[in-house]
């Protein structure tokens, strides 16, 4: 089973390797013990036209891995001339961890610091300009990584950022306050009753089929823990908004039911960051970059590599 899941790309058949020398990048992969002695898997994904012009750091979202189709984008912007890292969170993809288990968001959050903090003092990337790359639960952890080093990184672009949990998904009173007194007693229990993301994510039906082949995916219900500290961390942020400081970039689609896009508005009113944007796209969905026709995710990628060239000193 392992030796086919490391044969299975979003892409197809074609080795890594091999997809990698024909997009014109160099991939690595390894794992990173960090401080607290977790075992995470990381990827790398570079420039080979030159040096890189900036660096990425990319974090995934809930349920999620960085070596599916959230590669797509480290892949496209490598292609760039942007240097990209990410890694898999506690309990995601072939990190350590019970699967889909996130007790603790603030020791992930310490978890991707400790990590990026590493690659930046990788003497080959000098003082490049870094910027935080998150998709959804990944860009409620930016903003986390934000507020833990105010200044460590020039910029964030957030994609349908989970800064508060969608009513539209949200389990209703009084289950929230059950889940969180259960919770403390068994808090892995995989019991919350969702529905299944991926179909509310992925807007093109062929992609949704692609989506679902993903053999590190968190398909079992969410845990009571996870849930728990999804929603306190979500409401955390929906109160910090304002200490926001950071420029940022937020793409949102307007039709998005997982992420509420609303709150993307509101984070765009209230940050105090000097520098920032909004994009809503009429009619796309949860997924930007991946689950809708590709020309929607041309658009997005157009908006996103122009916000990241205009931060940067030389642009391609």
């Amino acid at each position: 089973m392992v030796e086919q899941e490391e044969n299975l790309h979003y892409w197809g058949d074609i080795s890594e390797e091999e997809y990698y020398r024909l997009q014109g990048i160099k991939g690595s992969k390894s794992f990173y013990t960090s401080p607290r002695g977790l075992s995470l898997f990381t990827r790398s994904w570079l420039p080979l036209s030159g040096p890189p012009r900036g660096i990425i750091f990319g974090i995934h979202g809930y349920g999620n891995d960085i070596s599916w189709t959230f590669q797509s984008t480290s892949i496209f912007l490598a292609q760039k001339g942007f240097a990209c890292f990410a890694l898999d969170m506690e309990g995601h993809g072939r990190s350590q961890g019970l699967r889909g288990y996130v007790p603790h968001v603030d020791l992930v959050v310490q978890d991707c610091l400790s990590f990026f903090n590493l690659i930046k003092q990788d003497p080959n990337f000098g003082a490049l300009p870094c910027f935080l790359y998150g998709e959804s639960m990944g860009g409620a952890l930016c903003l986390l990584v934000h507020f833990a080093d105010p200044n460590g990184f020039q910029g964030a672009v957030l994609v349908a950022p989970m800064c508060k949990i969608s009513e539209k998904v949200r389990p209703r009173w009084p289950i929230p306050q059950a889940l969180t007194f259960i919770s403390n007693f068994l808090p892995t229990l995989a019991i919350v009753p969702t529905e299944d993301l991926l179909h509310k994510s992925i807007k093109v039906e062929e992609k949704k089929i692609v989506g679902n082949k993903n053999p590190f995916r968190y398909r079992g219900k969410p845990r009571l823990g996870t849930v728990v500290e999804l929603l306190r961390v979500t409401q955390l942020l929906s109160e910090k908004l304002r200490d926001v400081s950071i420029p940022f970039l937020v793409v949102h689609g307007s039709a998005d039911v997982v992420t509420d896009p609303e709150v993307s508005r509101t984070l765009y009113k209230e940050a105090s960051s000097q520098d920032k944007t909004l994009k809503i796209y009429e009619g796309m969905w949860h997924s930007l970059l991946f689950g809708e026709p590709d020309e929607n995710i041309e658009i997005v990628r157009t908006d996103i590599l122009s916000w990241l060239n205009d931060r940067c000193n030389t642009k391609i």
